[in-house]
């Protein structure tokens, strides 16, 4: 469609009553919201904007000393954000008389520039009234309106009263306000009475339908949704070998996305194309060697690598004959709980308009399935290149259509199964009061109410008619950096954050329940336990002393002391050989790592202290479980980090450096003799 802006910048559009804004700033408001709306909409309707009352004249039928003060500002072309910075920089308020002229210019424009691309053609006029404008011009406005098919659309500023002979035009402005009943001038009256005839010509009946007022501009804050075309899905829906049915089918619902994403430019030129970016591979060496891109496996699985070629992933995808809706089977609608629908996207399934027989085969399977409330479980696949899905396909009834819904169910990989204890058992005994206090706050939340049982339920909070507030403050910061390059970016509008609040009636209902719960659950304060003291205040730490050992050295540097592995709970080293107990209680590599890093800082932390009595009677201890508690595992990592403290690195240890190193490999002679008697085997023979 192609739409013309005709704005009113004369001299009136600036006065105004003492406390209000003038004319023109709200009209100008208005074309703003207008114009970011249709960018941000990704619209490809095209939109011009023409000024009239201006103190210049630059427009095509300037000829003979007519059509003066009138210009066109923007010819029909899409609109952008140059638009949105002309409005905001280049339109003020001027000195000239209008007049109503200006709807001549602007058919000329509708006319001449579209040719047969536009199905609609459409002026909106937005004016204070006080214009000038001849009997017999407006018979020529009225004829070349209805010769071309042009809408009219009237936005008067400021709001008419009824009284004064607006009484067909509505006084309350698209948010709900009232207007400002400001008393109409003799020019005001006549240019209205001037709108009315034009309007009642074009239709004798509901001309004035197109009448609107602006006192606030709440109705254009929302951007506009992006607009999407129905891109039709034709496939055949088939029920076993004998029976197809022609479909069409159509996204209902899915997940909207914005189209346009940030890209890098240069930061001097602003242009994408000054920019390349290129993947280079390297090896990690010092030289930071580059490797040709031929010479790369470009396929892992974890931390292996697995060769994989593209021959290889093209083999591994799924092969099938194409785009398929075919029923595997049926079931009861009840037993396709809501809780296991996924995707995102809902696709609603129609005949064909021009095919009657598959209309009538349709209608009978949706109507059969409706009746014995039975959905059918279909097998899904858009084309032959996607994977299959398994979805359930709903009947659905309308007063004006009837079709199919599918919508994917999950496999067997997409369940998450937990268990939790049953509630049943629960022995703690909640007091009714409690219960009834929580019920009474349930109820007066309900977002839907319905005072008669014949009545249908209403919804206070329509979600749907919400629209999506990240996508709001997008395009409401992207206009405002537009527009404004060098300004901080606005606060997010009042009217997006009321609409995202509970709805007044609810917070007002729900007032008395709040109050009997808080009465009914007191909260008290919990007192902050006393810190216990870590093991490094305890023994201390010489600022001089290097850092404990590293379990891995390729970590990055990391001090493990006592108080980092043991995160603050050890306050002695009966407590860290606790730990370390607890740790080995999980039959875990991860956990056995644990172990061997606390008893690495155990050993580390007794040797700085002189004191290995404590460690070494402990690992000993630990070496003499090791059969009856299977920890075999863990020991044999064990004795690759550590042994036990010898004379040569404390002075008071009973050890040598010989019994240290033997208590690493006697494990390993004691099994090799106890390895011959489970080679025996008479019993066995015997039987």
């Amino acid at each position: 469609s192609a739409l013309v802006l005709c704005m009113d910048v004369g001299f009136s559009m600036s006065n105004s009553a003492p406390g209000e804004e003038p004319p023109f700033e709200v009209a100008k408001k208005v074309i703003q919201k207008f114009v970011q709306r249709q960018v941000f909409a990704e619209t490809k309707d095209e939109l011009a904007l023409v000024l009239f009352g201006t103190d210049s004249t630059n427009n095509p039928l300037d000829q003979d000393n007519q059509y003066q003060n009138i210009t066109v500002h923007r010819h029909l072309m899409v609109p952008d954000f140059d638009l949105l910075e002309e409005i905001e920089n280049q339109i003020h308020p001027e000195s000239q008389q209008a007049d109503m002229d200006a709807l001549v210019v602007c058919m000329d424009l509708l006319q001449t520039e579209t040719g047969k691309k536009c199905d609609r053609l459409n002026i909106v006029l937005l004016s204070d009234l006080n214009t000038q404008t001849s009997s017999d011009q407006l018979d020529i406005i009225i004829e070349n309106l209805k010769q071309a098919d042009i809408t009219l659309q009237f936005l008067p500023f400021p709001a008419m009263d009824s009284e004064d002979g607006g009484g067909d035009v509505d006084r309350r402005a698209p948010g709900g306000h009232p207007g400002n009943g400001k008393s109409l001038s003799r020019e005001q009256k006549e240019g209205l009475d001037n709108v009315k005839h034009i309007m009642l010509s074009l239709d004798e009946e509901e001309g004035l339908d197109q009448i609107y007022t602006f006192n606030a501009i709440e109705q254009l804050c929302m951007f506009k949704q992006i607009e999407r075309k129905p891109m039709a899905w034709p496939c055949q829906l088939t029920v076993g070998s004998c029976l197809s049915i022609r479909i069409v089918g159509y996204k209902a619902v899915t997940q909207e996305r914005l189209k346009k994403t940030w890209i890098t430019v240069d930061a001097q030129t602003n242009q994408k194309d000054h920019i390349k970016r290129e993947t280079v591979y390297c090896l990690d060496d010092d030289n930071e060697t580059e490797v040709q891109a031929g010479d790369t496996i470009q396929f892992q699985y974890g931390s292996d690598i697995v060769p994989f070629s593209k021959v290889d992933q093209e083999q591994m995808k799924y092969k099938h004959d194409g785009k398929c809706f075919a029923v595997l089977g049926f079931t009861k609608q009840n037993l396709v709980p809501c809780h296991l629908f996924m995707g995102n996207q809902v696709i609603k399934l129609f005949a064909p308009k021009d095919d009657e027989h598959a209309g009538v085969a349709l209608s009978a399977f949706i109507r059969a399935l409706d009746e014995l409330e039975m959905v059918a479980i279909v097998r899904y696949a858009y084309d032959r290149r996607s994977n299959p899905q398994v979805g359930a396909a709903f009947p659905c009834i309308k007063p004006h259509y009837e079709c199919l819904m599918y919508i994917q169910l999950p496999f067997m990989e997409d369940l998450r199964q937990f268990t939790f204890p049953s509630l049943e058992n629960n022995k703690k005994l909640i007091p009714s009061t409690q219960l009834s206090a929580v019920d009474s706050l349930i109820d007066s939340m309900m977002l839907v109410e319905q005072e008669d049982d014949n009545e249908k339920p209403k919804d206070l909070y329509k979600v749907h008619h919400i629209p999506n507030p990240e996508f709001q403050r997008h395009f409401q910061c992207l206009h405002h950096r537009a527009v404004n390059p060098e300004t901080p970016l606005p606060p997010i509008e009042p009217w997006l954050k009321a609409a995202l609040e509970r709805p007044d009636v609810i917070s007002e209902r729900c007032k008395a329940p709040l109050k009997e719960v808080k009465r009914i659950f007191p909260l008290t304060e919990v007192e902050k336990k006393k810190n216990l003291k870590t093991s490094a205040q305890i023994f201390g730490k010489s600022a001089e002393e290097p850092d404990a050992k590293k379990a891995n050295p390729d970590e990055d540097e990391e001090d493990y002391s006592l108080a980092d592995i043991a995160e603050g709970s050890v306050t002695s080293c009966q407590q860290l050989i606790q730990r370390i107990e607890q740790l080995l209680s999980n039959k875990n590599t991860q956990y056995y790592m644990k172990s061997i890093t606390c008893i690495q800082a155990f050993r580390e932390q007794s040797v700085k202290l002189g004191n290995a009595d404590l460690y070494n009677s402990y690992l000993q201890s630990l070496k003499r479980s090791i059969t009856d508690r299977r920890l075999e595992v863990f020991w044999d990592l064990l004795v690759q980090a550590v042994t036990l403290i010898s004379k040569d690195e404390v002075e008071g240890s009973t050890v040598s450096k010989t019994e240290a190193n033997q208590f690493l490999v006697a494990k390993e002679k004691e099994e090799e003799l106890a390895a011959p008697p489970a080679e025996d085997t008479g019993d066995v023979d015997d039987l």
